[in-house]
């Protein structure tokens, strides 16, 4: 019986853990929330969407109610790179679709956070994803609940509602084969 217990407790503490730790990468609007307005500037990348590098304006607003994946990143590690480099593929394969996407750089600095991203756009090579900085460039914007400790928070969104959302703790953890399966649930 004493055994039994020992087992039982510690099987306990490994699912609190475990589930704290998922509570740890929840992060941004869920899936059947409504994605609101949010202003950032436009630092690179997406040469041909008609808007200047260095204007502020609402891209989400921009891209209406079109299937569209808001990427919020603190890391420009290889996984990052790795799903800009998809995303940037699949905007042109689902142009009938009207696929947009953009990167939002975060940071608690904002030169640094701006630097990183131009970084991130030069080393993507994207053609098509724009690069911003959010006007609430620490977090993102206060309505969408990005977790500070997340390094990566993946929305992606049709008809203005989140279809699906992707977060991790750590960029290394982010499974970008599961963000690009997922665009399946906006490209209907």
């Amino acid at each position: 019986m004493k055994r039994f217990t020992i087992v039982a407790t510690a099987f306990a503490l490994l699912a609190s853990a475990s589930f704290a730790s998922a509570e740890e990468t929840k992060s941004g609007l869920q899936a059947g929330e409504l994605v609101g307005p949010f202003y950032v500037t436009k630092l690179a990348g997406a040469e041909d969407d008609g808007v200047s590098v260095g204007k502020n304006l609402c891209y989400r607003c921009k891209n209406g109610g079109r299937p569209q994946v808001m990427v919020f990143t603190r890391s420009s590690n290889e996984n990052v790179l790795k799903l800009v480099k998809e995303l940037d593929k699949a905007i042109p394969k689902n142009s009938r679709k009207q696929l947009r996407a953009f990167v939002n750089y975060l940071g608690d600095d904002k030169g640094s956070a701006k630097a990183d991203a131009e970084k991130l756009a030069k080393s993507s090579k994207a053609k098509n994803v724009p690069f911003v900085l959010p006007n609430e460039f620490e977090n993102g914007p206060d309505d969408y609940g990005i977790n500070p400790k997340a390094e990566v928070t993946v929305i992606l969104a049709e008809g203005g509602k989140v279809q699906a959302n992707h977060a991790a703790a750590s960029a290394k953890d982010l499974s970008v084969e599961a963000v690009i399966a997922d665009l399946a649930k906006i490209l209907q």
